[in-house]
């Protein structure tokens, strides 16, 4: 991981932990913190595509590692996550589907890496795509799937465990939103296919 990426999620994380222990709000802090991180981050590189995919990757990262440092609910986190995310994308202009796809890959990684809930990681990432889906010109269906699909990707190279978990958290009904998952999403299914 180049400095400059390392350095959006320990940004997102330092802000994240600082404003959790001081106001306890865990969506608001994470939808501002990465917000402002991203802009910034962006405008400063002038990252595009992979490299804009990549920013977002690692401020998710930063949150989910930010609100697991400080015991802080990482649905809330997740969905707030993914809010700032799509606010950022919107201002830079960022893809909001792949976005969102990245998005919800990085969180279920990361939450698998601190032990944390699969499952309400997911489902806040879920939460936070329909919460944000109309501001960036998509309908909270396709924002739902999004996210889903994504965090199905992110399970599918944890474990077969995580993959189920995440499936189970996913699909149905989310925020008044039928969620549909589009297949394939674990990586070796795409290279034996």
């Amino acid at each position: 991981m180049s400095d400059t990426r390392r350095n959006i999620a320990e940004s997102v994380k330092n802000g994240i932990i600082g404003t959790i222990r001081g106001t306890g709000e865990i969506v608001n802090a994470t939808m501002d913190t990465v917000g402002g991180v991203l802009v910034n981050a962006i405008r400063d590189t002038g990252a595009v595509g992979a490299a804009a995919t990549g920013a977002v990757s690692d401020a998710l990262r930063g949150v989910i590692l930010g609100a697991s440092h400080v015991g802080g609910d990482l649905g809330g986190a997740a969905k707030g996550g993914v809010v700032g995310v799509l606010k950022a994308g919107r201002e830079v202009g960022i893809e909001a589907t792949e976005t969102i796809g990245a998005s919800a890959r990085a969180v279920v990684k990361t939450t698998a890496e601190v032990g944390g809930d699969l499952a309400q990681a997911a489902k806040g990432v879920v939460e936070g795509a329909i919460m944000g889906a109309r501001d960036v010109g998509l309908t909270a269906e396709a924002a739902a799937s999004a996210a889903a699909t994504g965090a199905l990707q992110g399970a599918g190279e944890v474990s077969t465990r995580a993959v189920e978990q995440v499936r189970n958290a996913v699909t149905g009904v989310i925020s008044g939103v039928k969620v549909v998952v589009k297949e394939p999403f674990r990586r070796e299914e795409r290279k034996a296919g």
